[in-house]
């Protein structure tokens, strides 16, 4: 876990920077000018780099103060306004003062326990003694002034107010990293890191190709690349444990993520080579009959997916209904074998499986709607600012879908 800086410290930070003074900083948080100037220091430390320059005018942000100004006062903010939801019914507070006692470790605390499913578990997974962590997240209760944790026969369970202030906190957390990683790379020294949420087309061909060139350029910035179903991709963007995902687009999103089309991908029925629809389709020049796809077994996109809805209206027209028999398979790799060992179909992207129609292995049968495409994109944070170089991956990302387009019109 990201550690997260002493939150008094962000907040004398964001009050210098205002103010352009450590006297009149000192006299705005009630502290004394040695504490102002030993929390900058302490700042400094963290995040590797000189932050204020003492000048005629007073306190002027140096380029890699600028570069955190605005991500430690929107960490802040965030902490501010869902310590102040979580305790507006039992604790009204003037303004400023919500998150003042509240410290980092207690919040840190908040998130281990959360996602560790305890107290035990957390104190296991992040290195800490259970005390430790429960005195913590109590002493958090206390301040906020509402349960944050409740014993049930199943354990101890979150309760709503800590999944979203836990949310929060994770958001606020990844902002942080974020101005760790654009002061680093000011410096120099390129220490980032994005965590690409890769659905199937994504995974097959997209972030591979651009990961591998943005690594030949960017070497020292570390890429992750998450797999599994999309609810769970999605849950880890709007927690801010990924940064982009990329894939099929859905039609209905939450408010706090938005998509970029890329390109629309175009679907084909892929069945082995030899299989009785490419001969019905003459070798694959045309489509082969609606009423003939019944016929066979398929291989089925996983339920909800937009594709597995795409799979639904092929036999839209069809009198009899979808066979019944389909096997539902959201691996290439295990669709690929499913398909070479039956004369099962499915329908499937032609880029998804390129390397298969290229080497001859599966083949590509028109779609008997004439040309079907689903949306293919970027999935984003609405409210995420990426770094110059995650930027710079982004358009790499599309980059290779403008190539993908051209090669598959």
């Amino acid at each position: 876990m990201t550690p997260i800086p002493n939150l008094r410290h962000l907040s004398v930070f964001c009050t210098v920077a205002r103010l352009a003074s450590v006297s009149a900083a000192a006299r705005a948080t009630h502290l004394s000018q040695p504490a102002v100037t030993q929390a900058i220091a302490s700042l400094e430390k963290d995040f590797g780099s000189s932050l204020f320059a003492r000048t005629v005018h007073g306190m002027e942000l140096t380029e890699a103060g600028k570069l955190c100004a605005g991500r430690v006062a929107s960490a802040l903010q965030r902490l501010e306004e869902a310590a102040a939801a979580a305790g507006s019914q039992t604790q009204p507070r003037g303004p400023g003062s919500v998150i003042h006692g509240i410290t980092a470790r207690q919040l840190q605390s908040l998130v281990a326990t959360i996602e560790a499913g305890g107290f035990g578990p957390a104190a296991r997974h992040f290195g800490m003694t259970r005390a430790t962590i429960q005195r913590a997240a109590r002493e958090l209760e206390q301040r906020i002034g509402v349960p944050l944790f409740e014993t049930t026969s199943h354990g101890l369970r979150p309760t709503r107010e800590a999944l979203r202030l836990g949310l929060q906190v994770q958001l606020a957390m990844a902002e942080l990293a974020q101005a760790r990683a654009e002061v680093a790379a000011a410096g120099g020294a390129d220490s980032g890191h994005t965590v690409i949420g890769a659905m199937p087309l994504g995974r097959s061909f997209m972030v591979p190709e651009a990961v591998l060139q943005f690594a030949a350029r960017r070497p020292q910035h570390r890429v992750s690349i998450l797999d599994g179903p999309y609810e769970n991709l999605l849950d880890a963007l709007r927690r801010g444990r990924a940064d982009v995902l990329v894939g099929a687009l859905r039609e209905q999103t939450p408010a706090d993520v938005v998509q970029e089309l890329l390109f629309e991908d175009p679907l084909a029925i892929i069945v082995r080579r030899g299989h009785p629809l490419e001969k019905m389709s003459g070798g694959g020049k045309r489509a082969p009959p609606a009423d003939a796809l019944v016929r066979f077994a398929w291989v089925a996109p996983r339920a909800g997916s937009p594709l597995h809805r795409h799979f639904e209206r092929l036999f839209s027209g069809v009198s009899a209904a979808p066979p019944a028999a389909a096997i539902e398979c959201n691996s290439l790799i295990a669709a690929r074998a499913l398909l070479l060992g039956s004369d099962r179909a499915m329908l499937l992207s032609e880029q998804q499986a390129r390397h298969e129609l290229a080497a001859g292995e599966l083949v590509a049968l028109p779609h008997p709607a004439g040309r079907v495409v689903r949306a293919i994109g970027l999935t984003l944070r609405r409210e995420w600012r990426p770094t110059a170089v995650q930027s710079e991956l982004l358009d790499t990302l599309r980059a290779v879908a403008r190539s993908s387009r051209t090669a598959f019109p």
